[in-house]
């Protein structure tokens, strides 16, 4: 056991109540099937601001978000829905929060990136361009 976690600084995140409870839940659920993913999203929520759902801004990736991303490695745009596991269809966009992207993007907000392991364990950049919330209809136009 290392005192020092080899993760590199990450940028700040915030999560609703809801979302940081039901991960946490499905996390702990998932530690025997997929115990990395599990662990890495175990520490977001850990280190995540967690804030009252009403007062989670419109613009965080959370469960539901529609999120516009570039993963650094391939110089790709892609856009995404960050579902649970029973709901993902990657031809459909909708990658699981116990994907390792799915996991990277949790909290972020337009313009923040993170270095994240992929299924390799390889580092890579993930920087989020735009955000929609399924979940926030007060904020839809």
């Amino acid at each position: 056991m290392s005192a020092s976690s080899p993760a590199p600084s990450r940028p700040n995140i915030i999560l609703s109540e809801t979302d940081a409870d039901r991960i946490t839940d499905l996390a702990l659920s998932a530690q025997q099937r997929s115990p990395e993913v599990s662990r890495l999203l175990l520490e977001e929520v850990e280190r995540a601001e967690v804030r009252p759902d009403d007062e989670t801004p419109g613009d965080i990736v959370g469960m539901g978000a529609r999120v516009e991303f570039v993963d650094q490695a391939h110089a790709e745009s892609r856009v995404v829905t960050l579902v649970y596991p029973a709901e993902a269809d990657i031809s459909a966009g909708r990658i699981s929060i116990l994907t390792p992207v799915g996991a990277g993007l949790l909290g972020l907000q337009p313009g923040q990136s993170i270095q994240w392991p992929d299924r390799e364990g390889h580092e890579r950049e993930l920087r989020v361009v735009s955000v929609r919330r399924a979940d926030t209809p007060e904020l839809a136009v």
